[in-house]
């Protein structure tokens, strides 16, 4: 609808209509069916001449439509939108033998009597864009999406919050000496207190807690990207004990042993580096570098 000159490719998945999810109505097909039965009807009434393609993908739904031609001149683009405005009004509360009264179409031909072949080419010079006639205060989404979990703030930042968060909550609980630090024997591994999320963030200043909010999911998200160092359990910020986490699964084929086991040592361990008492685990056990020397 914003151009006559547009094409289209839509892969349908899940079942809405244009105002809420679809209803069935026909039982002699399965949903999926006559869902896409449903978005080929959309694109017959647009004007398009819809063809219908099964990807080659791994996926159950990958029934895909293409729209490339028009089915009317460029001349009648008025009418059918006209027609378009009354199918959307239509859907709202009409029965599908409403709809096809109301728009002219017909289930058991796609066209029903829409379609034209189309006898004129649009123009070279057709800019016609989406206006206010048919969709006031319509704003499409910016074509380069901004990434906004966390992900692309900047290292130092991260890193910055990570330690004064670990900090707040080491220093929550009372200091434990290790006694015992060889081979990463520490029974008396601070791992510090938990703290809910709001405690945490009456901890962290307003220009933290100002930039964080611009990201969604905010600090939980941060917290929950750096999975090394926290663990946040139904609100509640904790210190991953690593001697706690659950050993690979020796059922997994070799090959697929012998890949996980590869990913590991590849960042430098946190605990190592920052926590007072050093890693709980040993070199040989910790998934992550004690150390440059370490890292593959």
């Amino acid at each position: 609808r914003s151009s006559y000159s547009c094409c289209y490719f839509v892969l349908p998945c899940c079942f809405f209509d244009f105002h809420g999810k679809y209803s069935r109505r026909q039982s002699k097909k399965t949903q999926y069916r006559e869902y896409l039965d449903f978005v080929a009807q959309v694109g017959f009434v647009c004007g398009f001449h819809v063809e219908e393609d099964c990807l080659r993908i791994p996926s159950t739904k990958r029934v895909s439509f293409i729209g490339k031609s028009r089915t009317y001149p460029a001349a009648e683009h008025a009418l059918i939108d006209k027609q378009i405005t009354q199918f959307i009004n239509s859907r709202r509360t009409c029965a599908v033998a409403m709809c096809d009264r109301r728009v002219g179409f017909n289930h058991k031909n796609h066209c029903g009597g829409l379609c034209k072949e189309a006898d004129s080419e649009p123009p070279e010079d057709e800019t016609e864009t989406a206006g206010t006639n048919w969709m006031p205060g319509f704003q499409p989404r910016e074509k380069v999406e901004q990434i906004r979990n966390c992900a692309s703030l900047p290292r130092d930042f991260v890193d910055e919050v990570v330690l004064n968060v670990a900090n707040l909550l080491l220093n929550a609980a009372p200091q434990k000496s290790c006694s015992d630090k060889q081979g990463g024997n520490m029974n008396t591994w601070n791992q510090g207190e938990s703290l809910s999320l709001r405690e945490v963030a009456e901890h962290l200043n307003k220009e933290t807690l100002k930039k964080l909010k611009s990201e969604y999911g905010g600090l939980q998200t941060l917290l929950k990207n750096n999975h090394q160092v926290f663990e946040v359990l139904n609100g509640r910020v904790h210190i991953r004990d690593w001697r706690k986490e659950k050993p690979p699964s020796k059922t997994k084929p070799e090959v697929k042993r012998r890949l996980s086991a590869e990913v590991f040592k590849t960042r430098l361990c946190w605990f190592f580096i920052h926590h007072p008492d050093g890693c709980s685990l040993p070199s040989e056990a910790c998934p992550y570098a004690h150390g440059i020397e370490e890292l593959r």
